[in-house]
């Protein structure tokens, strides 16, 4: 029984040329919608460092998510 080699080993890696003609083909399908996957990536990315940030500070995401209701007292009545 022959060790199994894995995949990238049995076509070889792509190079330059093949990685080329992958992201034109990708380009060409996904080319109207690129703005939009990437707007929301940044978003991600943006919501993703407040999360860190907010971790550093010692808040955790709950009580920044109260946001001004958090911090209202709760009305009394007396009856």
């Amino acid at each position: 029984m022959e060790p199994s080699l894995p995949l990238a080993y049995l076509f070889g890696s792509p190079g330059p040329m093949e990685l080329l003609i992958i992201g034109i083909i990708i380009l060409l399908l996904f080319g109207n919608r690129l703005p939009s996957v990437m707007r929301s990536l940044g978003r991600g990315v943006v919501e993703f460092k407040k999360g860190l940030q907010g971790i550093e500070d010692g808040e955790t995401p709950s009580s920044t998510s109260q946001g001004s209701e958090g911090s209202k007292p709760a009305s009394t009545t007396n009856g």
